[in-house]
């Protein structure tokens, strides 16, 4: 099997169009924040400006006279170009961009948190493969690659004339070194490299990969850090400082506040950045950011939450704000040997009562509903949402063969941290009341949630934002948290992950996540969607997936 595409792919950018076409309005979509979720990882361990110089030159006076014709003429043509929106405009040579979670350090290798990927894969650290808007593999620095017919050898051919930012040359040796470094050492997300046997240069331009049995889902996996290739000869300290083979280089780093990259002269691929300098500062209080993006401080915000996203939607001729779609998953998850919640019965009124286009309406009406555990970005994805509709009557139904009403209703209760407020639990409480439910809202700390609910599994309900890709082995897996244990499911996804053929892998992932559905395990509140504002005037910054992926070469900005 021969994959052969393009160069690197977009990310859901801004509309890069000419500045005459312009989107003069801003959409009405907007969602709540989400988490930093990397669950698993934290379970296991002011703007410039081009200033133009000018000369005066007075020597003799029809030379002053044509100097003040032409300023005169400037000013008309400035007055013009206002009323016109961006005539004459030139691109600023600085984009300053607003995010809401800092690395604590940048050594990508070590340190655990989704922010650093967010800010250095794509921009400044470069892997074998990379992902595009939808969440789909494409080349980076391999520009083409073959699968052998069992799924077990992948033959990665390379671009020519690759470079470090430091004009070290990049080829095969570096490849096969940072994934040898990365199993030896056993960097971060090693574990996910599934099926690992040995990897290798075989010349200048290609590299081979040996499996021990197929793994699906290798490719996808070497888009994030396993993929990553480092320089092997570069001597620097990777906590404060990158050298990467990307279109922008780490020029200053400043714990917690702010990341400003400078686009690398030695970039040898065709995403060259265009935007000289990008400034990414983080805002832990989000009516700072929000006054950041009033004053002019920053030209970009994400995420922003629906409420404070308002007034940038109302002032369209100034803002746009978008909504993108991502991966994450509030899932509200069911105990599966919980001494109530083990009865399916109980587990599906729940679901029928639960009224989802409610509870995203709450939110500002931009989160999609998810009636499975695979969103929509993911392979595998099937609209499930049809298979517990909004019932009351079901629901009731079902309490009722239970054993329960509402003039005797079940005590349960809801765990989650909270960091995602009070509103949300409010609200379930309120519906499930409806079919005989005394649901208790217990609101703690993410370090408590983690203790008594992923660590301990001492819950009925619980709630929380599972925001990683490719994340369906959690209900393959009877020791998550879940309690949730179906031979069939756990079969399914075995052969789904060794399957030699995407297409396969997908049938397989939807028949089972029909199937985890069906079970009702857990509810899927929804698909949280990332809202993004910016000013007018901004163009390829992406908005699908940019609290992961955040690919900043074709970012411009025109005031």
């Amino acid at each position: 099997m021969t994959e052969n595409h393009g160069a690197h792919g977009d990310a859901g950018a801004t509309d890069n169009e000419d500045l005459n076409t312009q989107e003069t309005a801003a959409t009405n979509e907007s969602a709540a924040a989400s988490m930093d979720a990397q669950l698993e990882s934290r379970a296991k361990n002011a703007a410039g400006h081009r200033r133009a110089t000018w000369w005066i030159v007075a020597i003799v006076a029809i030379v002053a006279v044509i100097a003040v014709v032409a300023v005169v003429a400037g000013c008309i043509a400035a007055f013009a170009g206002r009323k016109n929106d961006t005539t004459g405009a030139k691109a600023n040579d600085t984009v300053t961009i607003g995010l809401k979670l800092a690395p604590t350090n940048l050594d990508i290798r070590n340190t655990a948190g989704s922010a650093i990927d967010q800010v250095l894969i794509g921009n400044v650290y470069e892997g074998l493969v990379a992902r595009d808007e939808h969440n789909q593999v494409v080349p980076a620095i391999a520009k083409t690659w073959d699968v052998s017919d069992d799924g077990t050898t992948y033959t990665f051919h390379l671009n020519d004339g690759m470079t470090f930012s430091n004009g070290d040359k990049l080829d095969a040796d570096d490849v096969a070194w940072s994934i040898n470094e990365l199993v030896t050492k056993q960097y971060h997300d090693a574990d996910s490299l599934v099926n690992f046997v040995s990897v290798k240069a075989s010349d200048p331009n290609t590299v081979e990969l040996k499996l021990s049995a197929p793994y699906a889902n290798l490719l996808w996996v070497l888009t994030g850090r396993p993929g990553l290739v480092f320089d092997k000869d570069a001597k620097y300290d990777a906590k404060t400082q990158a050298i990467g083979s990307g279109p922008y280089t780490v020029e200053k780093f400043v714990t917690n506040s702010s990341i400003t990259l400078k686009a690398n002269p030695n970039y040898w691929g065709a995403n060259k950045a265009k935007t000289d300098t990008v400034v990414v500062r983080y805002f832990t209080d989000d009516n700072a950011a929000v006054n950041a993006l009033k004053s002019g401080d920053v030209q970009v915000l994400a995420p922003i939450s629906e409420n404070l996203a308002e007034p940038f939607t109302k002032d369209s001729d100034h803002y746009v704000v978008k909504a993108g779609d991502d991966t994450d998953k509030f899932v509200l998850a069911f105990n599966g040997t919980g001494a109530k919640t083990s009865d399916k019965r109980v587990r599906q009124a729940i679901r029928y009562a639960i009224n989802h286009k409610e509870i995203i309406a709450s939110r500002g009406g931009s989160d999609t509903a998810l009636g499975g555990p695979i969103p929509s970005l993911d392979p595998g994805y099937e609209d499930l949402t049809g298979i517990y509709p909004y019932d009351l009557d079901k629901a009731k139904s079902l309490m009722s063969e239970a054993g329960y009403s509402e003039s005797k209703p079940l005590q349960l209760s809801l765990t989650y941290a909270n960091i995602y407020g009070t509103e949300i639990g409010d609200q379930l409480r309120s519906q499930l009341k409806k079919i005989g439910i005394d649901l208790k809202v217990n609101v703690v700390e993410f370090s408590t949630w983690l203790q008594d609910v992923y660590t301990n599994r001492n819950y009925d309900i619980s709630l929380v934002d599972h925001n990683e890709s490719h994340d369906f082995y959690q209900w393959a897996d009877p020791t998550y948290y879940y309690n949730y244990d179906n031979k069939e499911v756990q079969a399914l996804y075995a052969k789904a992950i060794a399957a030699t053929n995407d297409d396969d892998r997908d049938k397989l992932l939807a028949e089972a996540a029909r199937k985890v559905s069906e079970d009702a395990p857990a509810d899927w509140l929804f698909n949280y969607r990332v809202t993004t504002a910016y000013a007018k005037g901004v163009t390829g910054f992406p908005i699908n997936l940019n609290q992961t992926l955040l690919p900043l070469y074709n970012v411009a900005y025109t005031k």
